[in-house]
């Protein structure tokens, strides 16, 4: 009788390849997913910002001028924000104010006069130092003046 001596299963190079791929995989979805998601959340500012452009623009067709503050507006959030709103240098309440340690906060530019307006959204999308800076004008123009989303 002869001994069969090979054996069944995959050799440890094998696998230290098979790993080593699964984690390039892992990691080129998890920077497309990252960039994904930090760009779903700056959708939260684009959507207030026209809402808050819609109202001040209903304002001024009744009226003839932008209202100058959040008074005459009648907008305010639902639930928690990401980001702080900005009309005409004054602040939305209910929406953040610094939560994160080093994060700044203020008005990068908000202004309305009687035939133009701006209003302004800051937020830290991701978690470090800088903001998400986005500002909306009577044009109905969106400006991003500091993009907060990182992407490799």
């Amino acid at each position: 009788m002869t001994k069969n001596n090979s054996q069944e299963g995959f050799t440890l190079i094998e696998l230290m390849i098979a790993v080593a791929i699964i984690g390039i995989l892992v990691t080129l979805a998890t920077g497309g997913f990252l960039s994904y998601q930090a760009r779903a959340k700056q959708a939260e500012a684009k959507i207030n910002l026209g809402s808050i452009g819609e109202l001040a623009t209903s304002y001024r067709a009744e009226y003839n001028t932008y209202i100058t503050n959040w008074t005459g507006i009648g907008w305010q959030p639902i639930g928690r924000t990401r980001y702080r709103y900005w009309y005409n240098g004054g602040a939305a309440a209910g929406t953040p104010t610094s939560p994160e340690v080093g994060v700044n906060y203020s008005d990068p530019g908000s202004v309305a006069a009687d035939n133009t307006f701006t209003a302004a959204a800051v937020g830290n999308i991701d978690r470090d130092a800088s903001t998400d800076q986005w500002l909306y004008n009577q044009g109905r123009l969106f400006t991003i003046l500091q993009n907060d989303v990182t992407t490799p």
